[in-house]
């Protein structure tokens, strides 16, 4: 299984239509409601939360399903799962149209079988509905089998590719603790955003026109993507990867894909020096942020 899964990495054969639903996804105006969606204001994807209902549901009708006198019972669970399974798919669909392409390869698939487990659920409704009892437990199994193998898929997705992950929560066990030097303050263009080391840790810097500096974790939390490549603006660092927003002053997620904050540092200046320090938490303050919506 594991060497089929990183065989669909490789696949390139849906990716024209990938690339047609991506942008579909893409253009769909949920407005903040994509923050939402993405699971920001949660601190991780709200995807596998929402899936717990639908896949909790129909393996509870599949219990009650083999035993007897519970039809009703187990009719309800269907639909309860069938209700619940599209804004799970919502908010599966808007964080798959923000990962890389090796990830959407295996992400569309685990779409596919899912798509491919709420049909045959449907029809299992239906025929429970018109009293087609051992239609209706037959189309649900098989159901259940298309769900399972999306399961299993998403699984390799959260826990072999790290989708939805926290990309830079490694920086906290990588950072000595104290302050660590991070170069000349004369040597920190004003108003741009440069790479520079904290030990074995890459670090943004950004050198404001007080000669107030401020440092995050280079790699964005969301997919891993360079910050100091990124756009500044309004105190603010935009990934040029996936478009996620951090606050330079802490490191606050002002704007998704990402769902947790960028590890921030403090900083002083010492005989022209710059060192910085790892804030343990990042004091990261809920502030309506000034860029544009769009």
């Amino acid at each position: 299984m594991l060497r089929g899964a990183d065989g669909l990495e490789r696949w390139s054969g849906a990716d024209r239509l990938m690339d047609a639903v991506r942008k579909a996804v893409k253009a769909a105006p949920l407005g903040r409601g994509r923050d939402a969606l993405h699971g920001r204001w949660l601190g991780h994807p709200l995807h596998p939360l929402m899936v717990q209902v639908p896949v909790g549901t129909w393996l509870s009708a599949a219990l009650l399903d083999a035993l007897p006198g519970h039809r009703r019972a187990a009719r309800t669970l269907v639909g309860v799962g069938l209700a619940a399974a599209g804004p799970a798919a919502v908010a599966g669909w808007v964080d798959w149209a923000e990962l890389p392409r090796e990830q959407q390869r295996v992400g569309f698939v685990h779409a596919a079988a899912n798509v491919t487990g709420v049909a045959l659920y449907a029809a299992s409704y239906v025929a429970r509905r018109r009293r087609q009892t051992v239609r209706g437990k037959a189309l649900g199994l098989a159901g259940l089998t298309a769900v399972a193998v999306g399961g299993a898929l998403g699984g390799h997705l959260a826990y072999r590719q790290a989708s939805g992950a926290n990309h830079a929560e490694q920086v906290s066990h990588l950072v000595e603790q104290g302050w660590q030097p991070v170069g000349e303050l004369a040597d920190l263009p004003v108003g741009s955003a440069v790479r520079r080391h904290i030990g074995d840790v890459a670090v943004m810097v950004v050198r404001e026109p007080d000669d107030e500096v401020r440092v995050l974790a280079e790699h964005c939390s969301h997919m891993g993507g360079p910050l100091s490549e990124g756009e500044l603006r309004d105190g603010c660092v935009r990934c040029p990867w996936h478009g996620s927003v951090f606050r330079l002053e802490d490191g606050w997620n002002v704007r998704g894909p990402a769902t947790a904050p960028q590890p921030a540092f403090d900083t002083r200046v010492r005989h022209g020096r710059v060192e910085a320090r790892l804030r343990h938490p990042a004091d990261a303050e809920h502030r309506t942020d000034r860029w544009d919506a769009a």
